[in-house]
């Protein structure tokens, strides 16, 4: 499948056969309505947006630029039925339709990323200036991906290699007031007659970050981000072998205000402004350090096609409590990876495709304390999957096995045993159906239907601990089952010249839903400190909702662009709310886009409103949340210096400086905090970014 774009056109795709030598005439057709893309998330097979049944939304590399962010997932979390999970400016965890943590699947250079997910304050570990495009699938995938794609998908894709005997490079820099991020990241690619190479270098760094009412103390970050790619584009395809390395240090706030909402450091001393704009961290803080190796391919044998991903990764998480030196939490995840698909020629209309994937997986303790035990992991899969394109109609259809072997160690704490040894085995079988339908030349209508599954994480089955930040000591379950999910969704799509609009609702039962519970208001004490105790268990649970958009071109000049989504988690047993369920969020932006001569090209104008309404269905363990209205505004264009273009873009999010809480912030006041909200901290005020973008070329 190629794709060739260009402003102002729509989109122009075609499967072609790469191993034979001929011409393609393109002719492109205007269009003020921007054309959905060629999409590779959630099928075997790249496919047009519009022909593929799965729901996924696509965000390009200027799009990403265009709104102030801290990592990746802060870039993206303005898509419908998309959110976060977040630990002040540093650290974001996505939640599609519901469902984070381990239930969420993020492939980076094609693999799957292993760094600890099932932590509250673990983010994703990836430059988000490397990313070319990014794809969100939502819905179940688990037939592609098998477990832990149980709500959805985030694929990180990477930059297309330079053009034929041509170096080229980009740098993009930015900067944000309310924080003083400060991030910085170039690079290089060439193609000298199919050997292909990228290398780039990132750096961010920010202080603590501003709320209406003021700083909050060690809430800064820093990270540092080295990639490099070498590798072979031929007629009979292709290899890429990526290297990268991520480091990256966060503070977490650990003061609380004085009387008169002052923060004092631990002697007593009140932080002055020079102290909170410091841009190095205090204790407790983390540092995460994530190294990968993948190596990529893509294999023509004629018509047919063999598709693999061989990785490593090693993901070394350490927090300091007391000293800098000595981490109180260590862990070392070590990850081996591999996933084939192998694609046969179109026969009668029908494209198959049959796979396996798995892992193998080990963690240890280095640190002082131990939140779960040493483990081995074992992952195994296969599947075959089948196409079928009729004229208006295409239909999918798919089966996948699925086998884990999980085994904790023995750990002493000094001489008293804290863990068991335990073995757990999870098998599991998955099918997927869908279909997409044109109705008339301007309607779609896509459905699919199917099974999921999750098993357990580590510390589901097996933590015992205060967690840096938790509040709460959690203990796990080896006898849990693995999750169960059967899941539908419908959307009905109309697209012409001016108006483009799908609405979509989704159905996803599971079974055997894990989640942490406190009975009776148990607690128990540690170091003089009561803890409440949370128990991992299981109920059956039902998470429903749906999405709408509708954007609006009436003239060249105007583009309207407004989306819906509303997600509803239910406990099944006790009929009560589940947790870290997002409100229902309504976004409006218009976009102005003049039509400009001379040095300035692609200029726009946008204001936005972010509408977050009041969520009160919440866990024992929660709080209500407040509505409230964001304004946000964005001013960009390219400036022609010669024949060089620089894209110039200026931000601003929440303008009207609004206090607010928002619902999934780990920073808000939970349960034991309720009679006391100044316990709690405030979501970022007033945040103006400037970002520049400069793509060159060195030699052609």
């Amino acid at each position: 499948m190629i794709e060739v774009k260009y402003v102002g056109y729509k989109t122009f795709t075609k499967t072609v056969n790469l191993s034979n030598v001929q011409e393609l005439e393109i002719a492109m057709e205007p269009t003020f309505i921007e054309a959905k893309e060629v999409v590779v998330t959630g099928l075997a097979i790249s496919s047009e947006s519009k022909k593929n049944s799965t729901s996924v939304s696509s965000v390009n590399k200027e799009q990403l630029m265009a709104r102030s962010s801290g990592n990746l997932v802060d870039a993206i979390a303005h898509l419908a039925g998309v959110s976060q999970i977040s630990t002040g400016g540093a650290i974001s965890k996505p939640v599609i339709r519901g469902l984070s943590y381990n239930r969420v699947v993020t492939l980076v250079d094609g693999a799957k990323q292993e760094g600890q997910q099932w932590g509250d304050e673990h983010g994703i570990e990836v430059d988000q200036f490397g990313a070319d495009r990014v794809e969100v699938l939502r819905g179940a995938a688990s037939l592609m991906y098998g477990s832990d794609a149980l709500g959805g998908v985030i694929n990180i894709l990477e930059p297309l290699p330079a053009p034929l005997n041509q170096i080229k490079g980009e740098l993009v820099s930015n900067y944000a007031s309310n924080n003083g991020l400060n991030g910085n990241s170039l690079m290089l690619e060439g193609n000298q007659n199919g050997f292909v190479w990228r290398t780039r270098g990132s750096y961010k760094n920010a202080f603590a970050y501003q709320t209406p009412t003021g700083r909050i103390p060690n809430t800064g970050f820093n990270e540092t981000d080295l990639s490099a790619q070498i590798g072979l584009n031929k007629r009979w395809g292709y290899t890429h072998l990526n290297l990268s390395s991520f480091q990256n240090n966060v503070g977490l706030p650990d003061f609380m205000p004085n009387a008169n909402g002052q923060f004092e450091d631990s002697n007593g001393n009140i932080f002055t402004e020079s102290q909170l704009k410091d841009r190095s961290l205090l204790l407790p803080f983390q540092n995460v350090q994530h190294y990968k190796a993948a190596l990529n391919s893509n294999i023509l044998f004629g018509e047919n096609r063999l598709r693999s991903n061989i990785s490593y990764q090693n993901n070394l998480r350490k927090e300091f409590e007391e000293t800098t030196t000595d981490p109180a939490l260590f862990f070392d995840l070590k990850t081996l990876s591999y996933d084939f698909k192998y694609s046969l020629a179109q026969s009668k209309g029908w494209e198959p495709v049959f796979g396996l994937s798995g892992s193998f997986q080990n963690s240890t303790n280095k640190g002082e304390e131990f939140l779960i035990p040493d483990y081995s992991m074992r992952d195994f899969g296969m599947f075959g999957y089948g196409k079928k394109t009729w004229t208006s109609t295409t239909f999918t259809i798919g089966a996948r096995f699925d086998h884990r072997t999980m085994k904790g160690e023995q750990l002493f704490e000094g001489s008293t045993p804290k863990f068991s040894n335990f073995k757990t085995n999870y098998s599991n079988v998955s099918g997927a159906l869908g279909i997409t339908q044109t109705l008339g030349g301007n309607y779609n209508l896509k459905a699919n239907l199917g099974s999921a599954f999750r098993a357990p994480n580590i510390a589901e089955l097996s933590s015992e601990g205060v967690h840096e930040g938790t509040f709460r000591y959690e203990v796990g379950n080896t006898i849990l089952k693995a999750e169960q999910s059967l899941y539908g969704d419908i959307a009905f799509e109309f697209e012409n010249e001016k108006v483009q609009t799908s609405i979509g609702t989704f159905y996803n039962s599971i079974y055997n839903y894990i989640f942490p519970s406190q009975s009776n208001n148990e607690t128990i004490n540690i170091d003089n400190t009561d803890y409440p105790l949370f128990r991992y268990v299981q109920a059956n649970a039902l998470l429903t909702g749906f999405e709408a958009s509708l954007t609006l071109h009436p003239i060249e000049l105007i583009h309207f662009e407004n989306t819906f989504s509303y997600t509803k988690g239910v406990n099944k047993r006790t009929d009560s709310p589940l947790p870290f369920i997002p409100a229902a969020v309504l976004r409006n932006e218009l976009r102005i886009e003049p039509t400009t001569k001379g040095s300035f090209q692609r200029t726009f104008i946008s204001l936005g409103l972010d509408n977050v309404f009041r969520q009160n269905r919440v866990d024992l363990f929660e709080t209500t949340t407040s509505g409230y209205t964001l304004l946000n505004a964005a001013i960009g264009t390219t400036l022609k210096l010669g024949s060089q273009p620089l894209r110039i873009g200026i931000s601003g999010n929440n303008l009207l400086n609004k206090r607010y809480y928002d619902h999934l912030s780990r920073f808000k006041p939970g349960r034991l905090d309720e009679s006391n909200p100044s316990l709690g901290f405030f979501n970022a005020g007033r945040n103006v970014a400037v970002n520049l973008y400069l793509p060159f070329v060195l030699k052609k």
